[in-house]
């Protein structure tokens, strides 16, 4: 199973989608894209991974009018580094893995998987971040 988040600049989740692994990023965030917009009317700019780039960019703002950028690791640096924006959704992955039951990936189906992760990510927006 794929996990797809959408987050705020803080990391508060926004949006979730759990698909098949077979399931392209594209296709997921197809899904998500126009719910958020009709959630969130005035988000111009999205930030996203390199595994949404392609058609997905034009398609976005064709249909959205919305922004795409997609934030890419360079390819001639060696080792970690901090990309701008992405960590902020790579912390609320983290939050998940805090979870043993989503770490281990014991939730079988997508469906249980997705109302499982804002039931683990709540004590992390309550508490005002860990």
């Amino acid at each position: 199973m794929e996990r797809h988040l959408i987050t705020d600049c803080l990391g508060l989740l926004l949006d979730v989608l759990v698909t098949p692994a077979s399931t392209p990023d594209r296709d997921a965030a197809r899904t998500m894209l126009p719910a958020l917009r009709e959630s969130f009317r005035k988000l111009q700019l999205v930030w996203a991974d390199g595994g949404y780039t392609g058609h997905l960019v034009d398609w976005t703002f064709q249909n959205l009018g919305l922004t795409l950028e997609v934030v890419k690791r360079s390819d001639d640096i060696r080792g970690f580094r901090v990309l701008p924006r992405r960590w902020v959704v790579e912390r609320s992955f983290a939050w998940l893995m805090r979870s043993r039951r989503l770490a281990r990936d014991y939730e079988t189906e997508p469906a249980s998987s997705q109302a499982m992760i804002p039931v683990t990510l709540l004590p992390a927006a309550a508490s005002g971040f860990p």
